[in-house]
């Protein structure tokens, strides 16, 4: 595990972070699984466990020798392994960090705010979401917003990232009062109100796990 004065993340850091989000997913399974009930197909949670058990699976017969490497590793294992949205929409995310982090051995700051943009940008390519349509990029927006606010200011990768988890925190709980506009929840209208977004809420336990992978306190 990485501490909260490193000033670059290797591949243990990205190892770490798969295996600390599938142990999260993990234990938030039915939580997720509840969210998604109430306002989708009720599928995330079991689909969100199979495709990071699958993921830790990899990371043991497969271990990848750079950050880049594990990104794509999770990536390809995600859209092979996880039906519904998730599978495409958070493998499309860690394909374009591995493609913007490239083959480098280290990531900076500035590496990591990227790479989480690049996250955000796949999923909003992929899935046609804004800010605002009650889907997990009301999280990941504000967390990319947070990070890049954070690198330039100096900050380390872990404090980075963990401006990035708690930005999404509170923008997986701003889909609270929302209608949703994408995806099974936009069929329910008004009664999507006061029901969180499931992937949101996946999304900012993923980056939390970044940042405590990192060094970050919890």
């Amino acid at each position: 595990m990485a501490n909260s004065t490193t000033t670059v993340l290797d591949v243990d850091w990205a190892v770490d972070w798969l295996r600390r989000s599938a142990a999260v997913v993990a234990e938030n399974r039915m939580a997720l699984i509840e969210l998604d009930r109430a306002i989708g197909d009720g599928d995330h949670g079991e689909n969100m466990d199979r495709g990071f058990s699958a993921i830790v699976e990899k990371l043991d017969s497969e271990p990848p020798a750079t950050p880049g490497a594990a990104f794509k590793l999770a990536a390809m294992t995600l859209m092979s392994k996880v039906g519904g949205a998730a599978g495409p929409l958070y493998g499309t995310a860690f394909l374009r960090a591995a493609t913007a982090v490239g083959d480098v051995p280290e990531l900076d700051s500035a590496a990591v705010a990227a790479a989480l943009a690049a996250a955000r940008d796949g999923v909003v390519a992929r899935g046609k979401a804004e800010v605002g349509d009650k889907t997990m990029i009301d999280a990941w927006t504000p967390a990319v917003d947070a990070a890049a606010e954070a690198a330039a200011a100096g900050s380390r990768p872990a404090a980075v990232l963990s401006a990035a988890a708690t930005a999404a925190e509170a923008g997986a709980a701003s889909t609270d009062p929302l209608v949703a506009h994408k995806g099974r929840a936009s069929y329910l209208g008004e009664r999507a109100i006061g029901h969180r977004d499931p992937g949101a809420v996946s999304s900012a336990l993923i980056l939390r796990a970044a940042a405590l992978a990192a060094g970050a306190d919890a």
